[in-house]
């Protein structure tokens, strides 16, 4: 590691949303360091936009080229990078198929599926729609939906897909209370047939719901015993993706795979 890089960017890291602005002696001060030093350091990043001093005060504050190199990082950050291990390590813990699915009006989009390698499976393709009163996917969004919403997705129609789907308006409604109430949802065989899904929503850091996270698989191989781990696996992995909406405030609608 380079020593004089290493420091300089530590200054840097001082410049805070607290404490935005700093004079060159009170730097030196914070971190030990030589004024003379320190004040070269601050005067080269001032030659390159990184910080810029008020003549007035002589204090420095953050500069434009950090805010244009912000901006770059922004528009190319994909929220994949931080969410898509999540998912690998659910799919490697439960041996099962791990689902994301985002919120698009009044349908559920899937924005990311990882499968096992066991021969009997369920598929579901990247970027395929399915409407969100049908499996616990999408029901688990539509139940944190606003009334009028849900209202509106059952005038739709509610199309019966195996003979499991529950296709009532009543039933439906009691269902996404259910949900509300547990705070996921499990269906089997309803969507297709002879596989079970136990998933649960996702929220937007301001608090609106905007998908959903399941783990899916044959319903031959759900005993209790495993339908209670993989819950355990669910919950833990909702609990990083919520951490991760949070802390750097992004949602689902900039989730895009990489290779």
């Amino acid at each position: 590691m380079l020593k004089t890089l290493d420091q300089s960017l530590k200054l840097l890291q001082l410049f805070t949303k607290e404490k935005p602005e700093w004079g060159a002696r009170e730097l030196a001060k914070e971190v030990g360091l030589n004024h003379a030093n320190v004040f070269r350091v601050l005067s080269t990043f001032e030659a390159n936009r990184f910080l810029e001093k008020d003549p007035k005060t002589k204090k420095y504050s953050l500069g434009i080229r950090l805010w244009e190199l912000g901006l770059t990082m922004r528009e190319s950050f994909h929220v994949s990078r931080l969410i898509r291990p999540i998912l690998q390590r659910m799919m490697e813990e439960s041996g099962e198929s791990i689902f994301l699915t985002c919120l698009d009006e009044d349908e559920a989009l899937t924005l990311d599926a990882l499968e096992p390698d066991n021969v009997v499976k369920y598929s579901v393709s990247v970027g395929s729609r399915a409407p969100l009163f049908v499996g616990a996917s999408y029901r688990s969004i539509m139940a944190y939906l606003p009334q009028e919403q849900i209202e509106r997705i059952i005038l739709q129609g509610l199309r019966q897909y195996t003979k499991n789907t529950i296709a009532d308006p009543d039933k439906l409604r009691e269902e996404l209370v259910h949900i509300r109430e547990n705070g996921w949802a499990i269906s089997t065989g309803e969507y297709t047939p002879d596989v079970l899904a136990i998933a649960c929503p996702l929220f937007h850091y301001d608090g609106h719901v905007m998908g959903s996270l399941t783990i899916s698989g044959p319903i031959y191989r759900m005993s209790e015993e495993k339908k209670a781990k993989y819950m355990d696996i669910l919950m833990r992995g909702k609990q990083e993706i919520d951490e991760i909406v949070q802390n750097y405030r992004v949602d689902l609608s900039r989730y895009y795979l990489f290779g």
